[in-house]
């Protein structure tokens, strides 16, 4: 050992470099993983490194964190570790949470995360550096408990929470990164050691709580104990324990047995010490904020038995709202004095005013009588609107005997006369007008609604003692009427900018809040806003479920607000769950005769019907159909709707001669309500033609398409344009006019490529179709190079599955087989098995049957193939009691194979 020393006293270099080399990882800037492209490194631990990457492949731009085992790792708890992160990410998906955008395996075998690339510096150091105020720590620290708490709903903990993994944006908002020990709750996996082979924690030891050193199981509460000592250093720019010696043995030791200062008096042994950095005067005042309610709130989360922490983030973050708020924190006992005193230091300025009225008797005097012309004019409100109301339906007395009520007529009149009778009294009116435009919502009357809840709109805007729970309740019908007439961009773009009033009067006014923030989240929801819509629509339920009065009703539509949100994303069966517990509330809240039965009726035959349970379908929709009438009335939008859906089953079913009957009655109730240009009229006549061709009536079916093109050419809307006149063609074609379908098809392969361009699917599904109408003319030259074109156009734009392309694959097998291709004889035998599931590749199926039958019955198998097309004819003739084309198709294909 001498030796050695008098060495390194020689020599400066000595043992300057390791003498044995370490292992070359192989990753370097530059080096290709998976699709992206090595930048430089970003950190480094026991388990993988971080490295800054982007695309390597040219597909589009984006810079990622890249996270990588450590080549060479072979221990298989780490790798499982590595595993069960990318699990974890891909549950979450929360703006405060780095998402996870991709992950692999490279071609060495190691797994890697591709996560968002997040700018920022750890939150102490961010607001150490922009020396951040208070109220704003407070707001970034409650974002992390949003994050932190999406990951608990998630049943996810995350074990590890600290500065180093929370990093605040240049923007100020914070981001929670990870989740490389985080803990899934509804995992039944063996649970990952706390330690590493060599000893080393996967925690860190200064944020973790007592029951990890312990060694014990974790809960959520774990996180509250990390989130504490967060919030701590957050507002002490310290840690809780104060320690002679560094070591892991004594922090040890204080995590489980030492009491944590208060974090006042941190701040005021800082101002106490005479450092020349520090300003005494600021810290002093830091502590007097800090004294009392945060004191008790940040010892409450760093309690060592997790029962006396709060019991959720949730807990922990509603007590910050109320300290901010100035209501009593419940990290406190509730006495009366405490109480009363944040009463008084809520109100403080109000009971100043009330004291000096009281020493000042002439001040008094004028208060009162202000207080008094304020309740007489409120009187006088309250007397008008209900003098008002009882004349207008005095009037309506006089309808004639025998006759109804003329509600529409009386509702114009109300308008009329509270012009005329409310004229001074602007409050009022704009109360009349929500109240009328409620009521012609509710009739189904959206665009007269809106049109008194714009004039409502002017009124309020042209008034100054409007108060915000009447601003509030107007926006939230103006965005319904808009998202009911179509226009969710419209509706997101109006009640978006009073997103803050609606949070600064959350507490005040939780109904008119809950209620604006489900209505911005269904517009976001139909403009592809998933994820604000389900923040929306979940805060909209928290708050309902927290308030005393009876929300059952706004708790069911959040309930189906969720459900509809899993239909979108496929999730088919789980959104049929939440449908069903929505109807369940609804039943046990208010029975089973209320509107929202309806839209939960069509809800659920929608999603039975996408899971091909059409007969529990039809049930839903003629429950909801018997509803909706009796609520709603025969005219209403709703009933309407429902009777679409229910034709829609009929013809998905066979039931033909059903569906034609609906159509009828609703091509007689249509007339009455709307244009007689409607967009919906012409889909009655489109669905009578087609109801007509699949029963044979032809001249019929080619009639109500001629009417449908009638209707439309008034207001054409090009694709839809396109649509009726390819279904015309279709009939066309099978009452042997092959030259005008394919005129007519023509006419539509020009409008789709105007309308979609060239290369289009819905151009590849003409080009389908004029293949078939050349094949019909016996132009087989012709034909073959459109149904190829169409097979590559549809199969690019809809996939190789979708019924579509798999038209276009049936029609050219069909030709190539005809031609002698025993290939494609073959394939038309697979075709023949395509899932039954889907009504259209149903009968995609049965046609590929008879045509591969037709090919064999001109061959030598010609008792074989009648026997094949006799056995599929008695199973479309039980799936079609009313008859149909195909039925027709096949049944002179049999006929032809007959001799």
């Amino acid at each position: 050992m001498t030796e050695l020393i008098g060495l390194e006293d020689g020599h400066e270099d000595f043992l300057s470099e390791p003498l044995v080399a370490p292992q070359q990882s192989g990753m370097r800037p530059g080096v290709e993983v998976g699709t992206y492209r090595l930048e430089s490194l970003l950190g480094e631990g026991g388990m993988g490194q971080v490295w800054l990457a982007s695309r390597a492949d040219g597909l589009y731009q984006r810079r990622v964190a890249l996270k990588l085992l450590r080549p060479g790792l072979t221990d298989v708890n780490l790798r499982t570790r590595f595993t069960r992160e990318r699990q974890i990410l891909a549950r979450l998906a929360h703006p405060y949470i780095a998402r996870l955008l991709d992950a692999g395996v490279t071609r060495d075998g190691l797994p890697y995360l591709a996560l968002e690339y997040v700018e920022g510096e750890p939150i102490t150091d961010y607001c150490r550096n922009q020396r951040t105020s208070l109220d704003k720590r407070l707001r970034m620290f409650q974002q992390i408990c949003d994050a932190v708490s999406h990951a608990h709903a998630n049943l996810i903990v995350h074990r590890d929470l600290k500065p180093s993994n929370i990093l605040v944006t240049p923007a100020g908002d914070v981001r929670l990164l990870d989740f490389g020990i985080a803990k899934l709750l509804d995992s039944n996996d063996v649970p990952l050691p706390e330690q590493t082979r060599t000893g080393a924690r996967a925690f860190t030891l200064h944020y973790a709580a007592p029951e990890q050193v312990r060694g014990e199981p974790v809960t959520t509460m774990t996180d509250v104990y990390s989130l504490g000592v967060v919030l701590y250093e957050l507002l002490t720019d310290s840690k809780p324990y104060k320690l002679k010696r560094q070591t892991d043995a004594e922090w040890e030791e204080a995590i489980l047995a030492a009491d944590p200062l208060k974090p006042s008096q941190a701040v005021l042994r800082y101002a106490d010490a005479n450092d020349p950095d520090l300003d005494p005067g600021s810290l002093r005042r830091l502590g007097k904020q800090l004294a009392g309610d945060l004191d008790n709130i940040v010892l409450k989360t760093l309690a060592k038995r997790p029962e006396q922490r709060y019991p959720s983030v949730e807990a922990l973050s509603l007590d910050l709202q109320r300290f901010e708020a100035g209501r009593p924190v419940l990290a406190r006992a509730q006495s009366v004095r405490y109480r009363v005193n944040k009463y008084m230091a809520r109100h403080r300025w109000a009971l100043a005013t009330a004291a000096l009225v009281a020493l000042v008797l002439s001040a008094s005097l004028g208060v009162v009588a202000w207080q008094a012309r304020e309740a007489v004019a409120e009187a006088a409100r309250a007397q008008a609107m209900q003098d008002f109301m009882v004349g207008l339906f005095e009037s309506a007395r006089g309808t004639p005997e025998g006759e109804p009520l003329d509600l529409r007529g009386l509702l114009d009149a109300s308008v009329a006369r509270g012009n005329r009778e409310l004229a001074k009294q602007p409050r009022s009116r704009a109360e009349l007008f929500g109240v009328i435009a409620r009521i012609r919502t509710g009739l189904g009357d959206y665009s007269e609604a809106r049109s008194l809840l714009d004039r409502q709109a002017q009124v309020i805007a042209s008034t100054d003692d409007i108060p915000d729970s009447l601003r509030l309740e107007s926006l939230n019908q103006r965005g319904k009427v808009l998202r009911l007439l179509n226009q969710p961009r419209d509706c997101a773009a109006l009640m978006q900018p009073a997103l803050d009033l609606a949070r600064r009067e959350q507490a005040q006014l939780p109904l008119q809040t809950s209620e604006f923030y489900s209505e911005l989240g269904r517009c976001r929801r139909d403009n592809g806003e998933r994820q604000g819509a389900r923040q929306l629509f979940e805060r909209s339920l928290a708050i309902r479920r927290e308030m005393r009065e009876n929300t059952d009703v706004g708790e069911v539509e959040n309930l189906m607000d969720l459900a509809g949100l899993q239909a979108d994303a496929g999730q088919s069966r789980e959104a049929l769950l939440g449908f069903e517990q929505a109807r369940r509330k609804l039943q046990q809240s208010v029975g089973d005769r209320h509107p929202l039965h309806v839209e939960i009726g069509r809800n659920l035959a929608a999603l039975r019907r996408s899971l091909g349970q059409l007969g529990d379908a039809e049930r839903d929709a003629t429950d909801a159909l018997a509803i909706a009438l009796e609520v709603n009335g025969a005219q209403h939008p709703a009933t309407l709707a429902v009777r679409r859906q229910l034709v829609a089953l009929h013809i998905d079913q066979g039931q033909f001669a059903l569906a034609q009957k609906e159509l009828q009655l609703l091509g007689s109730l249509l007339p009455q309500r709307q244009r007689p240009d409607d967009a919906d009229l012409t889909e009655v006549h489109r669905a009578l033609g087609i109801v007509a061709w699949e029963r044979g009536d032809l001249p019929r079916s080619l009639s109500e398409f001629e009417r449908a093109l009638q209707i439309a050419r008034r207001a054409p809307q090009p694709a839809k344009l396109a649509a009726l006149m390819s279904d015309q063609a279709l009939v066309l074609l099978d009452a042997g006019q092959g030259a005008q379908a394919r005129e007519t098809l023509e006419q539509v392969r020009r409008l789709r490529i105007r309308q979609d361009g060239a290369d289009s699917g819905p151009v590849g599904e003409t080009e389908r179709q004029l293949g078939e109408a050349e094949l019909a003319l016996g132009a087989r030259d012709s034909a073959a190079p459109r149904l190829q074109r169409a097979l590559a156009l549809t199969r690019k734009a809809y996939g190789e599955r979708d019924p579509r392309t798999r038209a276009a694959e049936l029609a050219l097998t069909r030709m190539q087989a005809a031609g002698g291709d025993a290939a494609a004889l073959s394939h038309l035998d697979s075709l023949a098995e395509l899932p039954i599931n889907d009504e259209a590749l149903r009968k995609l199926g049965w046609r590929a049957q008879a045509y591969a039958a037709q090919l064999r019955c001109a061959g030598n198998q010609r008792g074989q193939a009648r026997a094949r097309l006799d056995g599929l004819l008695r199973s479309i003739g039980e799936a079609r009691p009313d008859g149909s084309e195909v039925l027709r198709e096949v049944q002179a294909i049999r006929d032809g194979c007959a001799g």
